[in-house]
């Protein structure tokens, strides 16, 4: 891994402990010399996560649709920020600038962006690890879906593994960089087409 894709909340939660671990994941990121991509935001769980990385000296690039950067959410400090037309852009361009996901909390458009990232791995369209922090068990009921799903027929096993999980950040981390996505049939999504 080298550079990581994080989704999180533009929101901070209602408990400080997930502001906390935005910080040290932005820390941590950074200590570890990978380079951040996200959604550009100076709000929320994604403002405290480029912050935290910024001031270690880490890369992050933030990807913004024009209609947030012009809403005045857009964090103005970034090593690089992308300016794209739509929310459809900036997922392509944040998985093309990417090579792993890493999830922290987060609402609607947290889980959008983990289940079409999601997606692409099963149908062969991308071979992104992708990791939740489990912060407070935040994901557990999220977790036991995809079990339930699993269960009754609608997610094969090998789908339900494209997802680690872990509550600590240094050892999901460390399972996401050895982890080896299934290679599948399909041809390979094209990012520069979309």
């Amino acid at each position: 891994m080298q550079s990581i894709l994080v989704f999180c909340g533009a929101n901070k939660g209602s408990d400080p402990v997930y502001t906390d671990i935005a910080r040290q994941t932005g820390a941590l990121l950074a200590e570890r010399g990978l380079r951040i991509i996200y959604g550009a935001g100076n709000i929320g769980l994604m403002g405290e996560l480029a912050d935290a990385a910024l001031e270690k000296g880490g890369y992050v690039s933030g990807v913004i649709p024009y209609f947030l950067q012009e809403k005045e959410v857009c964090h103005e400090g970034l090593t690089e920020l992308h300016v794209v037309d739509s929310m459809h852009e900036r997922k392509v361009r944040m998985a093309k600038l990417s090579d792993a996901v890493l999830v922290l909390p987060g609402g609607y458009g947290t889980l959008d962006e983990l289940f079409e990232m999601l997606t692409l791995v099963q149908l062969g369209q991308s071979r992104h690890p992708i990791g939740v922090l489990n912060v407070k068990g935040y994901y557990d009921h999220l977790i036991a879906h995809l079990y339930h799903m699993q269960r009754e027929g609608f997610l094969r096993n090998q789908h339900r593994e494209l997802l680690l999980s872990d509550d600590d950040l240094e050892d999901l981390l460390d399972r996401m960089a050895k982890f080896k996505t299934p290679v599948t049939k399909g041809k390979w999504l094209d990012l520069d087409r979309l």
